[in-house]
């Protein structure tokens, strides 16, 4: 019997989304391609059981528990809307507004309800992934 092979990071989140059944799985694809092509230093895995994306560039040690090198993930739960959660988003400086939510936790939430707020927000989406790539440890 031959040995199954395990699939890479970009092949678990392109598999995940073959099989993603979900209103608005073309905002969640274009999304997906803004945050890959903001910064080459930001690849992606299946983590928490979706899409995410972390920073695989050089960092100072730091205690993995601070999911330091994570940036966002997709929660997909809802139907009507896309979740980006900013696992640190507090500590980003979003000057566009994207960011919402004051949680505890630090996290910091962005939604998509459609290819046209995909759109409008681009350039936020884009302006907050460059403000944590700049607050990185290296």
């Amino acid at each position: 019997m031959a040995k199954k092979t395990k699939l890479t990071n970009v092949e678990q989140v392109t598999d995940y989304l073959l099989k993603l059944e979900h209103p608005l799985k073309p905002v969640v694809e274009v999304l997906r391609e803004i945050v890959l092509s903001s910064n080459n230093e930001i690849d992606e895995q299946i983590k928490w059981n979706s899409p995410s994306f972390y920073y695989s560039g050089e960092m100072k040690s730091f205690d993995p528990k601070e999911y330091k090198r994570d940036i966002v993930v997709f929660n997909l739960h809802k139907k009507d809307v896309v979740l980006l959660v900013f696992p640190t988003g507090s500590k980003i400086s979003d000057q566009t507004g994207l960011l919402k939510g004051n949680y505890p936790d630090g996290r910091r939430i962005a939604t998509f309800s459609s290819m046209d707020d995909v759109k409008d927000r681009e350039d936020d989406l884009q302006t907050v992934l460059r403000e944590w790539i700049m607050m990185v440890d290296k």
